[in-house]
């Protein structure tokens, strides 16, 4: 197809804001770039896309996330409240990941799918636990990824925390959906893996190297680190090390591999993640929900850490999580020159493209480039300044919001038309959430610790 009447935002190092372009899509991807006169004239006989003068752009990319979270909103916790945030753990999502079965994790995942269509996100790298429910359940996920038509990366929690048993089942789900990716397409190629844990915090020696032994080559891991200080005391309990250092000495870190949070690693930690090449993923709005503190995300990226931005489970309207990281900072350092937007886009936009082109290394993502993924997004902003690719973040920032999305595309698939969703029936999907979440409320009570 032809996408025309459009103002293109390529996202590319430096940004072009292009007037008067238009996009060829063929067999999902970008396949040329050019004034819209000329590839009218040269494309007559190409389906055309009319943007009606929106902003045409990537879709954006989580870098980190949880589907399975989805049933806990609304759901109240029985007794105190909790005090911090291992606390928070033990009382709302270990239980809650107890009560999941696979239907339950179908829907979930699929009512985070609508959310990230309706909102923009068209990449998402998920971090799934299912205890109850562990075999097959990234094979559930992956179903519902190839429904909606979106890109994915998918991998399962190990853990030790509900007996060595369940963790071999983990780590058995990590490998074999790892070599289901690697032994042909799944999702027409838009569902990709990696080996996922929990944390060091519930990982013992003897889990962490089952796990570097069993993952095949080329793997790399996803796991939480340092979100707060109790992972880095309990690995200094176990082998004498912090966090990222025992994971390094287990093999653990790598240029496949992502970090979530690391708001409580200190400096030679940081050396150790920049030496490895490992991601860091940044979750604002979670951070500060958990009470867990504030990453000191300039640093790491001065000492050239490659930081990105995810979610942790929270909505898939990546712009917010944009400005929560903008403001956040700000309070934190007490400070309004910390954060600016520029670096808020490099680890949104830039990062978060490098790192989902490790998995999807076929074809640049996050960039409107000839060869590049056709996903793309529809954005009716229509700006009341001056807009250009200088100001552009703070146009985000401070205009933009995911209600403006009109029109998702992924793979050259148009997946949301004006606001209609295309493969996803959000009514079905809703309906059958609702039905669903009563019992997971009901078991989850049941694996709540006492006060």
């Amino acid at each position: 197809m032809l996408i025309h009447n459009a103002r293109l935002v390529t996202w590319e190092q430096p940004n072009r804001l292009l007037e008067g372009h238009a996009l060829l899509i063929r067999e999902g991807r970008i396949a040329e770039i050019g004034p819209q006169a000329d590839l009218r004239a040269k494309h007559a006989q190409e389906e055309l896309l009319d943007a009606q003068g929106q902003l045409v752009m990537p879709g954006n990319i989580c870098a980190h996330t949880h589907f399975y979270g989805a049933f806990a909103r609304g759901m109240a916790i029985p007794g105190r409240p909790p005090r911090d945030f291992p606390d928070i753990l033990r009382k709302l999502w270990w239980p809650l990941d107890k009560s999941l079965t696979a239907d339950d994790v179908r829907y979930s995942a699929l009512v985070c799918l609508i959310d990230a269509i309706k909102h923009g996100t068209t990449t998402l790298i998920d971090h799934h636990a299912s205890p109850n429910a562990i075999e097959g359940s990234l094979d559930v996920i992956a179903q519902a990824v190839d429904q909606s038509g979106l890109r994915a990366v998918l991998c399962y929690e190990v853990t030790d925390r509900d007996g060595p048993e369940k963790a071999r089942l983990g780590i058995e789900e990590n490998v074999r959906f790892l070599r289901r990716c690697q032994q042909g397409p799944v999702a027409e190629g838009r569902v990709r893996a990696t080996f996922g844990l929990h944390a060091s915090l519930t990982l013992s020696d003897e889990t962490l190297e089952a796990c570097r032994a069993a993952a095949p080559e080329g793997a790399g891991f996803h796991i939480h680190v340092a979100e707060h200080e109790e992972d880095e005391y309990d690995s200094l309990a176990r082998s004498g090390l912090r966090a990222v250092d025992r994971l390094q000495r287990h093999g653990i870190l790598g240029g496949r591999s992502i970090v979530a949070h690391a708001v409580h690693v200190d400096a030679r930690e940081l050396e150790l993640l920049k030496e490895s090449g490992t991601w860091v993923t940044h979750q604002p709005r979670s951070n500060m929900n958990n009470a867990v503190g504030v990453a000191d995300v300039e640093s790491m990226m001065r000492a050239g850490v490659p930081v990105c931005l995810g979610n942790d489970g929270f909505s898939n309207a990546m712009w917010v999580e944009w400005k929560t990281a903008y403001l956040l900072h700000k309070a934190w350092r007490r400070d309004p020159r910390r954060m600016p937007g520029d670096l808020v886009v490099q680890m949104a936009v830039h990062n978060n493209a490098a790192l989902a082109g490790q998995f999807f290394p076929e074809a640049p993502l996050g960039v409107l480039v000839p060869g590049a993924y056709a996903d793309l997004i529809f954005v009716d902003y229509h700006a009341t300044t001056p807009l250009g690719e200088g100001n552009l973040p703070w146009h985000i920032i401070f205009g933009f919001h995911e209600s403006m999305v009109t029109t998702t595309m992924v793979n050259g698939k148009v997946l949301m038309k004006d606001r209609r969703l295309l493969t996803l029936d959000e009514a079905e999907i809703t309906a059958r959430a609702r039905e669903l979440v009563p019992a997971v409320w009901e078991r989850y009570r049941g694996y709540v610790p006492a006060d």
